[in-house]
């Protein structure tokens, strides 16, 4: 699984993010993109000596910055079985059929002048 579609299905939910200078940050999943910054909201920082806290209505955080994320179990779950049912879908593109074997491309065959 990839941590951007991770990402995509935490949306909405609490998850913990860790920096690189060791604070945290425990907050709502808004939104990420694909450099994975990450916007909070409803947010509790806390120093990396865990004896300053902060709360903060939104923040960004920068993804480069990010050390680690900790996302609740459910999500965990959801987005797996989201994934199992997209490569279940993956092999009906053309119709309903997947092409195995020779035949059917476009190279230089009998009748094609070649």
């Amino acid at each position: 699984m990839l941590p951007l579609s991770l990402l995509s299905a935490a949306k909405g939910n609490p998850m913990l993010i860790e920096l690189k200078n060791g604070d945290t940050y425990n907050g709502r999943l808004v939104s990420s993109d694909s450099w994975m910054n990450i916007n909070l909201q409803d947010v509790i920082c806390t120093s990396r000596e865990g004896d300053r806290f902060w709360e903060l209505k939104e923040c960004y955080i920068r993804g480069s910055a990010i050390k680690y994320l900790r996302i609740p179990d459910e999500v965990l779950d959801a987005a797996q079985e989201d994934e199992a049912h997209k490569e279940k879908r993956k092999g009906f593109g053309q119709r309903g059929r997947v092409n195995f074997g020779r035949g059917g491309g476009r190279g230089r065959g009998a009748g094609r002048g070649g």
